[in-house]
């Protein structure tokens, strides 16, 4: 008799984090609150994990789970939604066998033995639309292509074998001005390996630049940032023990002992032009944004005072006490021959998932959009919007017993102002196990939403995803990147 199907009765997938486990489609969703934009065509691409089976040690990391995609196409004033499961080698391998069979997070040991040497990708992390591909990513492998009109899932993407490194970063960075993506992979040749490589892709998708380097240590590095110059790739004291991953320990472990080392490279530079800058035990999950100014550089990021995963635990065996994320700037000295750094707090109130004009990744900007932390985490997360020129932040709650999730913005037209334009996010309503989508104007979110489209279903905490505007589906370039193309153009003339 076939074991059943019975997910563990314990936190990870208890209320909202319960697996769905559903790929849907549903043609117009419905609008009960205000009207959208006619002119907000295009479509919202996010990603998350959805358990697809039982976890094998009876629980996991709750950044575990397959792959789940969710498409939000905007035509005319309709939303149309459709969710797909990256149908990958894990997935494939797990549905012939209807069963779990990789162990614990990232960690090969524990897997069982029918699936040595298989690919262990989730892809729940991230989309990603450049070069004509939309892009499925998850740092534990390489990208997988899905169709963005169907989610189907195509194949395993490495630029046509330019990329050698074993794996890419859910977090590229897009240059809209340039069209170029900027990826980079750490423990590049395989687990525990300090290997760290930098990769330019053009806006056709053809690798143009690498570097590689080593890391101080074998290590954790979920995001990065890019100004118009420099790369900057932060090294938190979370590191990979090969022996301890094959004892069958977590992926990871905390080091509050190590210092926090941050490599700023030149975009277009090499390994022995590394500056490297060092300062206290810190770790962040994501970055805002990185500006040059002058001769230093800044680096707005969430930081935690300690360990922003504190479920991967100390080499002891301990979990570390939560601490606040608190958005802040880090600032280096490039003409100096130090290698400190200072630090200074941006906002008031804790925030996480922040989020740009995309368009102004890497150049000088004012406006960032993030989750916000009341003192009482039980009322749930809001939207924030700060303007980094006044200091001024402003929220949006969703209300009772609701919570958000990462914010995307969205220009009004290509060549609006920085900051004119729609912030789109889904809400998780948790008494009614479903979702929302919200539509604010990113100027003045306080006056609540422009529109409110219901989602008869739930669509389990996504991480992260984009807007793809629909010109760029149809040309296969961003409108942002053509526009800056005529803008040069005229100026040579």
């Amino acid at each position: 008799m076939a074991e059943p199907i019975r997910f563990p009765d314990v936190p990870t997938y208890q209320g909202w984090g319960a697996p769905v486990r559903l790929e849907s489609e549903l043609r117009d969703l419905e609008v009960i609150q205000g009207a959208v934009p006619a002119d907000l065509n295009g479509t919202l691409y996010r990603c998350g994990p959805d358990p697809q089976y039982p976890p094998m040690q009876g629980d996991s990391v709750f950044i575990d789970g397959e792959g789940l995609v969710s498409m939000f196409r905007f035509d005319h004033g309709h939303v149309d939604f459709r969710t797909r499961y990256v149908h990958n080698e894990r997935f494939k391998r797990q549905e012939e066998s209807r069963r779990s069979l990789f162990g614990r997070y990232r960690n090969r040991y524990t897997n069982d033995p029918s699936v040595a040497g298989a690919n262990m990708g989730t892809a729940n992390t991230n989309a990603i639309w450049h070069g004509g591909k939309l892009l499925i990513l998850k740092e534990d492998s390489l990208p997988w292509e899905v169709d963005p009109d169907t989610l189907e899932t195509l194949r395993q993407w490495d630029y046509d074998g330019a990329v050698t490194a074993v794996s890419l970063t859910a977090h590229p960075k897009l240059d809209l001005g340039t069209g170029e993506l900027l990826t980079f992979s750490y423990q590049a040749k395989g687990d525990a390996t300090t290997d760290v490589a930098f990769y330019t892709i053009d806006r056709d998708g053809k690798v143009r630049h690498e570097i590689w380097f080593n890391a101080p240590w074998a290590p954790m590095v979920h995001d990065f940032a890019v100004t118009e110059t420099h790369v900057v790739i932060p090294f938190f004291p979370l590191a990979t023990d090969l022996a301890v991953i094959k004892a069958g320990g977590p992926f990871y472990q905390w080091h509050p002992e190590r210092e926090t080392m941050v490599a700023v490279i030149p975009r277009r530079g090499t390994a022995d032009q590394i500056r490297w800058f060092r300062g206290p035990a810190t770790s962040a999950g994501h970055m805002l944004n990185a500006i040059d100014d002058g001769t230093k550089l800044h680096l707005d990021l969430c930081l935690y005072a300690g360990n922003c995963f504190p479920f991967f635990p100390t080499p002891d065996g301990k979990e570390t006490a939560p601490v606040p994320p608190l958005l802040t700037r880090m600032t280096f000295d490039l003409a100096g021959n130090g290698d400190g750094y200072t630090t200074t707090q941006l906002s008031p109130m804790p925030c996480e998932m922040p989020r740009t004009d995309d368009r102004f990744q890497g150049r000088p900007y004012r406006h960032g959009y993030m989750m916000c932390f009341g003192p009482d985490r039980a009322q749930g997360s809001m939207i924030g919007h700060l303007d980094l020129a006044t200091g001024k932040l402003e929220t949006w709650h969703p209300g009772e017993a609701s919570s958000m999730q990462e914010p995307c913005f969205v220009p009004r037209h290509p060549d609006a102002a920085e900051g004119d334009g729609y912030l789109i996010a889904l809400v998780n309503r948790m008494k009614e196990m479903r979702s929302d989508l919200v539509i604010l104007d990113a100027q003045n979110i306080t006056a609540g939403p422009v529109a409110l489209i219901k989602l008869p279903t739930r669509v389990r905490s996504t991480f992260h995803g984009m807007w793809v505007p629909a010109q760029a589906l149809a040309t296969g370039q961003y409108p942002y990147t053509l526009l800056q193309d005529a803008k040069l153009a005229e100026a040579r003339a």
